[in-house]
Parts: C-alpha cells; sequence; structure tokens
C-alpha cells in the first residue's frame, strides 16, 4: 500500500515525458489559412501536450490525496514528488514557451538566422521550478499556504497557452503569444513568481466550515464564471485572482 502514491508519482513524471515529446516532435511548421495564404505557426498537437501537463496536474493532486488516505507519506514520495513536478510542470511548459519563441523569431524577416541564446530564457522556468521545490522540501512552514507560485500552477499557466493561440477567438492575446518581448515579460514574471515570498494560499481544506475557506469558495467561483465566459483565456484570469485573492486574505507569517 506505501508505494501506491508513488504509481501515481510516476505517472504524472509519465504524462510530462509524454508532453515533452509531443512538443519537441513537432517544433514550428508552415501552414495554410483557408483562404490559402501560408503562415508559420505552432502544430496543434502541441495542444494536447498541454492537455497532459493538465492530467499530470490532476495525478499530481490524487497522489497527495492517496498518501493521506493510505497514511502512506513518506520522505522519499516528497521528492519522488518534486522531481516529477520539475519535469511536468518546469521542464515541459518550459520547452512550450522555447517553442513560442522560436515562432515569433521565424515571423521575421532574419528569423531562420536568429541565434539560439535567445530563446535560452525558457530554460529559467524549469530553473526557478526546480529552486522553489527545493526550498518547498525543506520549509516546514508551507503546510496550508506557499512562499511564492506553486510550481503545478506556474506549469498549468503556461500550458494554458498553446490552447489560447489555437482555440481562442481573441486576436490581442494571440498577438501577445506571438511577441517576443511579452514572451520574455511573461518568462520573467512567472520564474519570480516562483521564487518570491510572497504568500499565497495552498488550495487545501482545513475543515469544512465556510468561514475558514471563505478565500477558496470565492475563488471557485470565480474559476467557474471565468470559464463559462472565457473559456481557455480563464486560465491566466484565475491565476491573477489566485494571487490577488491569496495576498489579500494570507497572512505574511505562513503556518
Amino acid at each position: 500500500m506505501k508505494n501506491i502514491p508513488n504509481l501515481f508519482t510516476l505517472l504524472n513524471l509519465i504524462c510530462g515525458c509524454v508532453a515533452l515529446v509531443l512538443i519537441l516532435q513537432n517544433g514550428i511548421a508552415i501552414m495554410y489559412n483557408s483562404e490559402g495564404a501560408q503562415y508559420i505557426g505552432i502544430p496543434e498537437r502541441v495542444g494536447a501536450a498541454s492537455l497532459f501537463i493538465g492530467l499530470a496536474a490532476l495525478v499530481d493532486f490524487l497522489d497527495g490525496l492517496v498518501a493521506r488516505l493510505f497514511k502512506a507519506t513518506s520522505p522519499m514520495g516528497k521528492q519522488l514528488d518534486s522531481l516529477a513536478d520539475v519535469v511536468s510542470f518546469g521542464v515541459a511548459p518550459g520547452m512550450i514557451l522555447y517553442q513560442f519563441l522560436r515562432m515569433s523569431f521565424i515571423r521575421q524577416e532574419d528569423g531562420l538566422d536568429v541565434s539560439t541564446l535567445w530563446f535560452l530564457p525558457a530554460f529559467l522556468i524549469p530553473c526557478a521550478g526546480a529552486y522553489r521545490l527545493a526550498r518547498f522540501n525543506i520549509d516546514e512552514s508551507q503546510q496550508y499556504g506557499f512562499k511564492g507560485v506553486p510550481i503545478p500552477a506556474a506549469g498549468l499557466l503556461i500550458a494554458s497557452l498553446p490552447l489560447i493561440y489555437w482555440y481562442s477567438n481573441s486576436g490581442s492575446a494571440v498577438a501577445v503569444l506571438l511577441n517576443k518581448w511579452a514572451l520574455y515579460g511573461i518568462i520573467v514574471l512567472v520564474a519570480w513568481l516562483m521564487v518570491s515570498d510572497l504568500p499565497l494560499m495552498a488550495l487545501k481544506f482545513k475543515d469544512y466550515s465556510v468561514r475558514n475557506n471563505l478565500p477558496k469558495l470565492v475563488l471557485l467561483a470565480l474559476a467557474i464564471i471565468a470559464a463559462i465566459f472565457l473559456k481557455w483565456l480563464a486560465v491566466p484570469v484565475v491565476f491573477i485572482f489566485y494571487i490577488v485573492v491569496s495576498l489579500l486574505t494570507v497572512k505574511k507569517n505562513i503556518s
């Protein structure tokens, strides 16, 4: 029984590996719109990678739930969970941003000759995620709250970008994803949020009272409303809501 949670953790890792294959296998493609005009874009199958990152997040949630259910939490399980999270929510999302940066540059006149150095900032995401997880593993004060954005939240935010690119009707959102400076801004902001000391709430319920869980219930309600009206654009919106609600409700000293 004690190894059942670890099997879930390894499934999380497998989902992250599949996501990486889907991201890297396709690269940048030359495609044609309904009028026959040629354009350069990110292949739609990268959206499937985003779904595997989402599946990894679900499995990541379940492994903690199963560990508590079977009372099988262990130091090894904690370390294994972090290793899986680095791949699924750090490396894979970092490669999504790497591909978006490639696409933003290749649209330029001299885009095929641009140095790979311009794409390397995407690796700040897995680096910041690894640092954040290492700090979390040695900090016992983050049981019911976090210091900095947890890596699964950052990974899901980035994983939503291909889905927004393909399935959003917002031309302005797509334009942002094709702008290299906007992408650099996203990378720096998300990386900083992970390594920061901002007090953010954990989505764990201490009890079933409305009073003690009001911020989480407010966030849940906002998430449902955003999903109904914004579709995939709801993900970055809910991410912002999460930070704002946390800063308004979580005490500075997390305990």
